[in-house]
Order: C-alpha cells, then sequence, then structure tokens
C-alpha cells in the first residue's frame, strides 16, 4: 500500500505500461486484503483523507496522466476513460444513498429472537448479501474492467479494447444500482418503526413475561450474559431477555428464551412491561438506569460471578432492591465494606451455573493428573494483584511442566487478557510459547506413547460433530437484523439438538490427544467448566474462577501476586482461606501437586468443604430450587406494593394522593412546628 501509489506515478511519468499495470495489481490486492482482515489502517487511512474512494480516484488520474504521457491526449481513448470515470462517480452517489437507505430502514428499532412478530408484520426477505455486503469496496473495484482494457488497449494500440472495457465498467455500475432500487420501495420494504414497536408490544401483551434478565455491555462482556441462560430457562416463570447494544445480540448463545434487543432509551422506557415482576441485572452499569426507573418491578443485582474483588461490593449496588449473593461469603463482604447495601436486602440462592462441575474422585490410576492455570486478565489498573500473569506465569508454568513426578499442564487464559496491557499480552504469548514448547518436548519423549487410532477416530468424530453443527448454526444465519427477528423462533429440536452435539464435541475434544499433553485452550470451547472436569487441581487468581473451581472439592492454588503474606492474604480474600498460598516465585507449588498425588494426605480437604459451603451454600436445596424460590418471594413483594398503590388510588382518591404527597410539620416539644414559627 505504502510503495504501491508511488510507484503508479512513477510509472505514469516514465510512462510505462507493464510498470503501471504491475503497481495497479499490487494496489487492488493490497486494498482488498487490508478489509478482508479488517486492518485498523484502513479506518486511519480514512482520517488522513486517504479512503477507500480518494485512493481508487488517485488510481484513475494516474492511468489519465499516463495516456497523456504515451502521447494519446489527442485520441479519443483519452476522452473516452475520463468521461468513463467521471460516469462512474457519479454512479456511486446513487449507490451509496441507496445503500445506506436499505440499511437505515431495514435496521429495526427492536430486534427480537425467539419472538413471534412474522403473525404480527410483514418482513420481506433482505436484499442478496451480495448487494450488501462492502459494497463500497464491490461498487469502487467495478473499475477494474476499465483500467485493464485503457492499459491494454493502450499497450496493444486497439482502441476497441479500450472502449470495451468502459462500456463493462459503465453498464456493471449502473446494473448495480439498478439492483439496489426495489429495495427502497413497494413490498420489499419493511415497515415502519412504529409498527414493528407496536407489534413487540402486541407480543409482550400475549407473553406477559414475568422474570427480565436485563443487559447492557461491550461485545466483549457478552459472556456475563450468556452464563444466565440456561438459568433463565429454568424458571417457573415467564423468563424474557432485555438486551440493549446490538453487539450483544450477534454474540448471544443459541437460547430457548425470548430476547428483545432494544438500542433506544425512550423505546424501552415506552415498551410495555407492565406483567413484569423481577428484573435482574449481570452487571453493573449506566444503562440499567433506563429499567432502574420502572417502580412496579422489583429490581436485583445477581452479578457475573462471585468473588473478593471490589467489584463484587461495589456501592452502586444499593440502587437494587435486593442483591442475590451465591453463599453467606457475600452477605458478609457487604457488611464489611459497608458500601450501604442493607442486610436485609442480600439473599442467598446459590451459583445455579455451577451445576455442570463435577466433584473430585482423585485422580484415575491410568492416567497423568491434570493441573489448570487459569490465570484472570490485568484489570483496568496496574495494580500488581489483579493478575499473576505478569509476575508469576512464567514461573508457575516452568514448575509445573518441570514437575516429577509429571503431570498435564491446561493453560486457559480470560479471554481479555492483553487487552489492555502490552506487558500482559507478551507474558501470556511467552507462557503461551513455554507450554508448546513442552508439548513438543513430551511428544518427542518415548516414554509417553499415545493411542493414535483412538485419537485419530476423536478427530474425525470432531469433525463431524463440527460439520452438523455448523449446518445447524448456518442454517440459522439470516440475511439481516430485520429478517433474523421476523424467523428468530427457536426450533426446539435443532436447538437440543445441538445441546447434545456440544456434549459430544466435548468428550471428542478430550479424546482427541494425549492425556498427557500439554495444552493451551482460548476461545469459547471447551468452556472453563469443562476444562475444570478433566482437571485434578487449579491454580488461579483472585477472581470467581476460584469461587467456581470450590465447587468441585479439588485442590487449587491461588498466587498473591501483590505479596502481601499469607495471613494478610487469606485475611482480606475469603477464597483462598482453603487455598495453596503461592509467591510470584511459585515455590509452594509442591504442596498443590502433594495433595493432588495423595489426596487421604490433604491437609486443607477439610477446610475446602466448609469454604464451599460457606462461598456457595448448601448442596440441598439445589442452586436452581433456592433460585426459583427467590424469584418468587420477590415477584410477591411486587405485587403486594402494586396492589397497595391501587387501593391507596381507589379509595383515597386525588385529594389523599396529594395529601400524602404534602409532609406533614413535627410539632416540637415547645407546641410549634418545626421550622415555624410559634408565635
Amino acid at each position: 500500500m505504502v510503495l504501491g501509489f508511488p510507484c503508479l506515478m512513477l510509472a505514469a511519468l516514465v510512462p510505462s505500461i507493464p510498470a503501471f499495470a504491475a503497481a495497479a495489481a499490487v494496489t487492488y490486492l493490497a486494498d482488498h486484503y487490508l478489509h478482508r482482515k479488517g486492518s485498523y489502517l484502513v479506518s486511519r487511512l480514512s482520517k488522513v483523507r486517504a479512503g477507500l474512494s480518494i485512493r481508487f480516484l488517485i488510481r484513475q488520474l494516474l492511468l489519465i496522466l499516463l495516456l497523456a504521457r504515451l502521447s494519446l491526449a489527442d485520441n479519443l481513448i483519452y476522452y473516452g476513460a475520463i468521461a468513463c470515470f467521471i460516469a462512474f462517480y457519479g454512479l456511486q452517489a446513487p449507490h451509496g444513498a441507496l445503500t445506506t437507505l436499505i440499511r437505515n430502514r431495514r435496521r429495526m428499532p427492536v430486534a427480537t429472537r425467539n419472538v413471534d412478530l412474522a403473525s404480527r408484520i410483514r418482513i420481506p426477505d433482505a436484499p442478496p448479501r451480495a448487494l450488501l455486503n462492502r459494497p463500497a469496496e464491490k461498487m469502487l473495484h467495478l473499475d477494474l474492467a476499465a483500467v485493464v482494457g485503457i492499459l491494454a488497449g493502450a499497450s496493444l494500440e486497439s482502441a476497441a479494447i479500450g472502449y470495451t472495457g468502459i462500456g463493462v465498467t459503465v453498464a456493471a455500475g449502473t446494473l448495480y444500482v439498478l439492483a439496489l432500487l426495489p429495495y427502497v420501495r413497494g413490498r420489499k420494504t419493511p415497515p415502519s418503526p412504529e409498527k414493528v414497536l407496536d407489534a413487540v408490544d402486541g407480543w409482550l401483551r400475549e407473553y406477559r413475561p414475568e422474570t427480565v434478565l436485563y443487559f447492557s455491555g461491550s461485545k466483549d462482556s457478552a459472556y456475563q450474559v450468556n452464563m444466565w441462560l440456561e438459568t433463565m430457562e429454568q424458571l417457573d416463570t415467564r423468563p424474557l431477555v432485555i438486551l440493549r447494544e446490538r453487539v450483544i445480540l450477534q454474540n448471544l448463545a443459541p437460547t430457548t428464551v425470548p430476547v428483545v434487543c432494544v438500542p433506544g432509551g425512550v423505546h424501552l422506557m415506552n415498551m410495555d412491561l407492565s406483567t413484569v415482576r423481577v428484573a435482574l441485572y449481570a452487571a453493573n452499569v449506566g444503562k440499567n438506569i433506563h429499567m432502574l426507573r420502572v417502580p412496579t418491578m422489583k429490581h436485583v443485582f445477581i452479578g457475573h460471578g462471585d468473588s473478593d474483588k471490589l467489584a463484587s461490593v461495589n456501592p452502586f449496588s444499593k440502587v437494587y432492591d435486593e442483591v442475590w449473593t451465591a453463599g453467606r461469603a457475600g452477605r458478609d463482604r457487604y457488611a464489611i465494606a459497608d458500601v450501604g447495601v442493607r442486610d436485609e436486602d442480600i439473599v442467598e440462592v446459590g451459583r445455579p451455573q455451577l451445576a455442570p462441575i463435577q466433584t473430585w474422585q482423585g485422580v484415575p490410576g491410568d492416567r497423568m493428573p491434570t493441573v489448570l492455570y487459569a490465570p484472570t486478565w490485568e484489570g483496568w489498573d496496574d495494580n500488581p494483584g489483579n493478575t499473576s500473569i505478569l509476575l508469576a506465569g512464567e514461573n508457575i508454568v516452568k514448575k509445573l511442566v518441570q514437575a516429577d513426578p509429571a503431570v498435564r499442564v491446561l493453560y486457559k487464559p480470560h479471554p481479555f487478557t492483553g487487552t489492555r496491557s502490552p506487558q500482559a499480552k507478551a507474558a501470556h504469548q511467552r507462557i503461551t510459547a513455554l507450554i508448546e514448547k513442552a508439548a513438543a518436548a513430551r511428544a518427542a519423549d518415548p516414554r509417553f506413547t499415545a493411542d493414535t487410532a483412538a485419537q485419530t477416530e476423536a478427530r474425525a468424530e470432531l469433525a463431524r460433530i463440527e460439520a452438523r453443527l455448523a449446518e445447524l448454526a448456518g442454517g440459522a444465519d439470516k440475511g439481516d437484523e430485520a429478517e433474523a427477528s421476523r424467523d428468530g423462533v427457536v426450533d426446539v429440536a435443532r436447538h437440543e439438538e445441538t445441546a447434545r452435539l456440544r456434549a459430544e464435541w466435548n468428550t471428542a475434544y478430550w479424546r482427541s490427544f494425549p492425556d498427557w499433553e500439554h495444552r493451551v485452550i482460548t476461545g469459547a470451547e471447551p468452556r472453563l467448566y469443562d476444562c475444570f472436569n478433566v482437571s485434578d487441581a487449579m491454580v488461579s487468581d483472585i477472581s470467581s474462577v476460584v469461587s467456581d473451581f470450590i465447587a468441585s472439592g479439588k485442590p487449587y492454588a491461588v498466587t498473591d501476586s501483590a505479596e502481601l503474606g499469607v495471613e494478610e492474604f487469606k485475611r482480606q480474600n475469603t477464597a483462598v482461606r482453603a487455598a495453596v498460598i503461592l509467591s510470584n516465585g511459585a515455590k509452594e507449588l509442591g504442596g498443590l501437586l502433594d495433595a493432588v498425588r495423595a489426596p487421604s494426605a490433604d491437609p486443607l480437604a477439610g477446610d475446602r468443604g466448609e469454604l464451599k459451603r460457606y462461598l456457595l451454600g448448601p448442596d440441598e436445596p439445589k442452586s436452581i430450587d433456592r433460585f426459583n424460590t427467590a424469584v418468587a418471594q420477590l415477584a410477591l413483594k411486587a405485587e403486594t406494593r402494586n396492589l397497595g398503590q391501587e387501593t391507596r388510588i381507589t379509595t383515597g382518591g386525588p385529594d389523599v394522593e396529594l395529601a400524602d404527597a404534602v409532609p406533614v410539620p413535627r410539632t416540637s416539644a415547645a407546641g410549634g412546628a418545626d421550622g415555624v414559627d410559634a408565635g
């Protein structure tokens, strides 16, 4: 990209048709590559007035310069080229206007999943993907025919070839514009925003949702709402998920729960949610205010993890009617933090998401122990206690891969690792390199053998499952937001098949490589809890990962990256009270490995059992049952409040309401009213 355009100018000035053609090819390919890769350079070039249209215009102007330097300025092909590029740019104005208009009209005020809109409003099919997928780039590249034709005509001294290329470019551009016209008028246009909102309100009145999971956040925070979807599916009341960003909807996990994405605050506040009695919030964000303002429902902060981080005792939590924690530990955290959350407003409901975590039965005799290293990310500041990756990560991994007797290491970093701190990103890359090097060395060691046939069979099974999952996902992929909302009602049979296949995929994944092979695991699959179930111990940091892992009863270690000291570290962080505490040098790892190899001699086993009950609550009744009970009780409180308001309005009338609204002055001991002169 940097060299191509200067070379174009030099080739035009020399002049040299072959050099110009080569440089033009380089610039075309560079542009195509950058856009396909989504390179940051594309937006940077636009900001310095070197955007896509300008780059194409420069190339075309340089082609005109080339023709002039070839002494073709008096030739009709010269004027034909000028007329072609003027006409071509004239076509780009209606093309850009049409694509923008179509997209804006098809962007609905509310996007949905599992909501029956098709029976209420007519939403036409989306335009073919070929028309609206990167349309500006496609339109501009239509000049390729003219450029090739003019260059070939000039080289062969054949005006006919040049005119042919010019004709193809102008005709193709005209046809592209004409192909877009039907989608801005008639039956191919979607309904107005008002009709869409009325249809959604009609569905809400018919469905009558009772419990809402409300979420707002960035693309990377989608996991925070995804972790609650299965719980919402198991509610005894009618559930609804309300999202505020389209990017979250695009990254939402498959679910049978109705989902409504409402980007506009005004649209949300005008939505008919009169039947909702309980609203659940998975994150403390500013947009929560748009739902918190509704008095007819009770508002609950459920969070997206349970840990000793400061986020778990955010003072913002006092705006909710209740705060639900996993166990007694969450209640005590708020009491110690003294941030305004009252003890009577805290309810212990357990963690329904932890049901898939299996309890430990010891290391089977036929395999090597597995240790999971699952550090959290670097956080928003440079506090050394945020993550172990920076100061301890490499030491931990080195000691684990060099352990004797040997263990297998699984490394699954937090999805945000390295997104803010370049140092954390570099440390993650070094840890990854360490594990991959150790894995390669172990694979070359004759002491470690593999069942090649079984692994080949497992890989074939993986390929089959992934192909079917892609087929299922592809069938559900709609043309655009409007079409996805229209047809987004889940096929229960497909949903159940997908869930079954994901479970089969997980089993096949762990069988597809030797049970002694070190592994770096990134991405959504396998999930963290799947890694828990195949591991015998874990090393982590202060995060909800530790609290969740405690549900397994397995040994674990936590790194004191801030070097507070063992006693102070345990005093400040409840979840580490049954852990092996590691310094940044990780010299204490031997205690963790001893507990894995000899569970009967594990000195912390009893402490882990007590801590599990303290952090997560009792095993019985099940967490989902406690969660449903909490929802039902809070819904009753909301209903009682609403009935009380109706009764007061009905029996008291507006005069009584006004009187109730005016504060009555208190009478002082001297017989006068406070603030009023008795004389």
